[in-house]
């Protein structure tokens, strides 16, 4: 059966929310900042690092290297990714969600029983009848390898949507690569090592859209997870939501409109033998505004085996599918999958 899609939840004017989008009380939100137009880091300790990738020094390798261990996500400045482009991809997204009928979109409607499909769902974290819905709507792209990418599952409203996303992909695989390749270099490796190891990208672009919530403070946009793959980039709109866990607290990523924040995903982890760390991270909701981010994942194929590029090695080898089965069969739940490899 179709699931109901969470901007229509919203559209009702309902002042409380389904009892399945209430998360325990355990995972709810603290709400220190409920004003999504205030200063998001004005009640946090911490702050996520924002690197200028402009700077080829050892003071960016140094930066880089501190960022990746001491948080597993930083920002991005100078990326030379153009802007004109990161605003085009949002509007674009914000295009479908906002402008585009119900039952337009639910043509792109995808499979709510697979974690695998392509196009416009709501679909959670994981596939179980009694786990906690998210507060998200999405439109998910398989972009490369260029034999999944097929531009006729993607929109044609707006006129120049194909060809944003198809751009906006290219951009994102050459940032990924750099970074990964900055990020062996930090680590003594060959430039070449981290993505060797993983081998062909397999990347998707999901567009979130998180319709304003009459219970923020019971609910998540997106539950509590590090992320599967290698390497993900990922853009905000200026109303923020995007909260990574650090030092036993929850810090939010303020949104920078020039930045792309960086999340290193698992696999890395693996592969630097936990020198530097997946990051653990969720979205809150708001009930003044709308929220769009733009996530790029990167990870390798499910046939692609994952080992440390260190000895002695602290993770046991996993085959990339074997991973991504056992992450959807239990559950995110922080980094119990990723620890779970730990010899």
């Amino acid at each position: 059966m179709e699931a109901l899609r969470v901007q229509v939840l919203a559209e009702k004017g309902e002042t409380s929310v389904p009892s399945q989008y209430i998360q325990p009380p355990e995972n709810r939100p603290q709400r220190q900042n409920p004003n999504p137009n205030a200063n998001a880091n004005a009640n946090v300790k911490g702050v996520i690092p924002v690197i200028d990738l402009s700077s080829r020094t050892n003071n960016l390798l140094d930066e880089l290297k501190k960022a990746c261990k001491e948080w597993g996500a930083f920002q991005v400045i100078n990326h030379r990714v153009p802007i004109g482009l990161l605003d085009d991809m949002r509007r674009v997204g914000r295009t479908f969600f906002e402008e585009r009928s119900m039952e337009e979109k639910l043509r792109y409607s995808c499979d709510s029983a697979s974690p695998a499909s392509e196009g416009y769902g709501s679909r959670m974290l994981v596939a179980s009848n009694d786990t906690v819905l998210d507060w998200r709507d999405y439109f998910d792209h398989h972009t490369l390898p260029l034999s999944r990418r097929d531009p006729s599952n993607w929109l044609e409203c707006p006129a120049d949507y194909r060809k944003v996303v198809a751009e906006y992909s290219e951009h994102m695989k050459a940032l990924a690569q750099e970074l990964l390749g900055l990020v062996s270099d930090s680590l003594g490796l060959t430039c070449q090592c981290i993505e060797n190891v993983v081998g062909e990208f397999y990347q998707n672009i999901t567009i979130s859209y998180y319709p304003p919530c009459p219970q923020p403070e019971l609910t998540l946009g997106l539950q509590s997870h590090s992320d599967m793959g290698a390497i993900t980039l990922l853009i905000q709109d200026d109303v923020g939501g995007l909260e990574v866990f650090n030092n036993g607290e929850w810090v939010t990523v303020n949104p920078m409109s020039n930045a792309i924040c960086v999340i290193l995903a698992d696999q890395t982890e693996i592969i630097t033998n936990g020198e530097y760390r997946s990051a653990q991270h969720r979205a809150v909701t708001n009930a003044g505004r709308a929220r769009l981010s733009v996530a790029t994942f990167h990870d390798p194929a499910k046939t692609r085996q994952i080992s440390p590029a260190f000895h002695p090695p602290k993770y046991r080898p996993v085959i990339y599918g074997d991973y991504v089965s056992s992450w959807y069969t239990k559950g995110p739940e922080g980094k119990r999958n990723l620890d779970a490899l730990l010899i």
